[in-house]
């Protein structure tokens, strides 16, 4: 089982909104010597939305290349269409991806039924440890607890990012399903009393800018010592709040623009940081010690 801070990865991006490798092989770098626990690549930080297809599996593969074996990488490999997002799982599992990340299929808005049917589906076809994704307020489409449970039995199915911030829905979910499922948030905000709770990690936008802390936060919040996790969580609250002040990820992008680890492309519809929102990010980045 992956614990931890896990990097919910951007994508650099050249000005002109071409993959900058040189510079994703730094994030890399980056997040090793910082103490992350796992690369997440490609997933709704990593502007899964805005690539193809081809360089949705090549950035898979670069990741898993460059960690070589380092830490793990955790691949995103969801979409609407089962087919689409079998096939990306397979990519994952081809390119020596260690898990892969699905996200609940958005837009058409399934049945209960039909998302349990779309995991099995991929978890039978594809041998690769799989990890259910629900972020509601992205897709339109809310797992609920006792699907994730069904889906919990499944095998190569491991574990749940719950990105709703809902601690109470966390709960039920470490209270019932089995022990070597693991829950993870998707919320930086509410990830500590998730982890405290008996969560397993956290799959993080502020790991991008602050790694070392985020890293130190999330193995004292699993240690269950609440002073030294509360002491760095609030550190990096500022993070957590304002690098979400517009749709992530053009917060979190300009952020690490301004930290000279990337340049600043990002990819329609998604455009750069608005100028009235530079002070409250770059404030955020200072008093949580990252700049």
């Amino acid at each position: 089982m992956i614990t931890g801070s896990i990097v919910a990865m951007v994508t650099p991006m050249h000005p002109d909104g071409e993959v900058d490798w040189a510079s994703l092989e730094q994030l890399i770098e980056f997040h090793v010597d910082n103490g992350t626990a796992a690369i997440g690549a490609v997933g709704t930080t990593g502007e899964a939305s805005t690539l193809d297809m081809k360089e949705h599996e090549e950035v898979i593969r670069f990741a898993v290349d460059k960690c070589a074996g380092r830490i793990p990488v955790v691949a995103g490999t969801g979409g609407n269409s089962t087919r689409e997002a079998m096939h990306l799982t397979r990519a994952a599992k081809s390119a020596g991806a260690d898990a892969a990340l699905l996200v609940t299929p958005y837009y058409n808005k399934p049945t209960q039924e039909g998302l349990y049917q779309h995991y099995c589906y991929i978890a039978e076809n594809v041998d690769i440890p799989q990890i259910l994704y629900n972020v509601p307020g992205r897709t339109a489409c809310d797992m609920l607890p006792e699907t994730a449970l069904r889906l919990a039995e499944v095998d190569n199915i491991i574990g749940i990012k719950e990105a709703t911030g809902d601690l109470e829905r966390a709960q039920f979910l470490i209270e019932n399903a089995p022990k070597d499922f693991a829950i993870y948030s998707g919320d930086d905000a509410t990830a500590m009393e998730l982890m405290l709770m008996g969560g397993h990690g956290d799959i993080s936008v502020t790991a991008n800018v602050s790694p070392k802390a985020m890293a130190s936060m999330c193995a004292a919040a699993i240690a269950g010592d609440r002073e030294l996790a509360t002491r760095l969580n609030d550190l990096l609250m500022p993070l957590h709040t304002n690098l979400f002040v517009e749709a992530n990820p053009i917060p979190v992008k300009w952020a690490l623009t301004v930290m000279g680890l990337i340049p600043s492309g990002i990819r329609l519809p998604l455009t750069p940081l608005s100028a009235p929102m530079h002070d409250i990010v770059r404030k955020a980045l200072t008093e949580s010690g990252v700049i």
